[in-house]
């Protein structure tokens, strides 16, 4: 049987990633007015059936582990809460639809930003217009932290994504971004305890996030670069 896809975090390491889980680039481009409103997905990257990826963000071979981490004796010690998302969640409703949203995850990747933002258009969702723009807008979320409800339904619109990581470029910021991890992979943490598994997810690859495993952005603070 082969093995199911999973992410384990290591003890002030790596993720070791297990059942061959593929890994493209992932870019976010924007429109005419410097906002993200699309993701161009790009070249693959070659990877054998179980390999560790850098979580400190000094290897020489991103985004690949090569030890480093032991010489600048990373902290990877993990912060972020293991409460389901409903549980972190603020629900914002509208006439149509309704947004939840988890602060703590965002991973900066600014979608959410587009035609006046996603917090004022779930209040409009009554226009077909509207609502089709904000279910595209939230679900380019790459962390998950937006997430679109369909209030006739009572279920959450997630997009169809392919189990894989992404490895994000933000050329508008002249960063690299998280490790965008796809498609419902469980992430285990380095004590043995599975995260809730969702659709969309960020780890942190730079080493600056407090939230580990998940991104906070600051890969835009530490100017974060995988020289890809």
């Amino acid at each position: 049987m082969p093995e199911q896809p999973r992410i384990k975090v290591t003890e002030n390491g790596p993720y070791l990633v297990t059942g061959s889980v593929p890994i493209r680039v992932q870019t976010i481009a924007t429109d005419a007015t410097g906002e993200p409103n699309e993701w161009i997905e790009g070249a693959s990257v070659e990877a054998p059936e179980r390999y560790l990826l850098c979580r400190c963000g000094n290897s020489g071979n991103k985004p690949f582990c090569d030890g480093t981490h032991n010489r600048v004796n990373f902290d990877g010690t993990e912060t972020a809460s293991r409460a389901p998302y409903a549980q972190q969640a603020q629900v914002i409703d509208g006439p149509e639809m309704a947004l939840s949203d988890v602060q703590a995850l965002c991973a900066a990747a600014r979608f959410c930003h587009l035609n006046g933002t996603v917090w004022r258009q779930v209040r409009r969702t009554d226009d077909p217009a509207v609502r089709e723009q904000f279910v595209r807008q939230v679900g380019d979320c790459p962390s998950g932290r937006l997430v679109a409800w369909d209030k006739e339904t009572g279920l959450p619109i997630e997009p169809a994504l392919p189990q894989s990581i992404g490895l994000v470029q933000d050329p508008t910021k002249n960063v690299s971004g998280p490790l965008w991890v796809r498609g419902g992979i469980a992430v285990e943490s380095a004590d043995g305890e599975v995260y809730e598994v969702r659709n969309r997810q960020t780890l942190c690859r730079c080493g600056a996030s407090g939230n580990k495993p998940f991104c906070d952005g600051s890969h835009i603070t530490v100017g974060f670069r995988d020289n890809r």
